[in-house]
């Protein structure tokens, strides 16, 4: 589960939803990142031990087992990115 932090949000820009917009920008950002560098790690140590190479990566077809848990993932990513804007429509609901 997420940890929500506690206090209100620090406001850089002039408009609050772009700083929000940046946040989750910036997330995404920092996700992508990692992800990068660890895929090219474990591509590169696949070539070099032979097991794989960047052609065979690229050919790969998905069956529908992984498809369906990829988009489960997918779904349940979106939901974490779009998280500040729920938590914000939960509380213009409340009042």
């Amino acid at each position: 589960m997420p940890k929500i932090a506690k206090g209100k949000r620090p406001v850089y820009l002039d408009n609050p939803q772009i700083d929000k917009l940046l946040a989750i920008v910036m997330a995404l950002t920092g996700e992508v990142s990692v992800l990068r560098k660890r895929l090219d790690i474990i591509e590169q140590l696949l070539e070099v031990k032979g097991i794989l190479s960047p052609t065979e990566i690229e050919a790969y077809e998905p069956d529908a087992k992984v498809i369906k848990e990829r988009e489960q993932w997918c779904a349940e990513y979106i939901v974490r990115v779009l998280r500040l804007i729920q938590e914000e429509l939960q509380i213009r609901n409340q009042v």
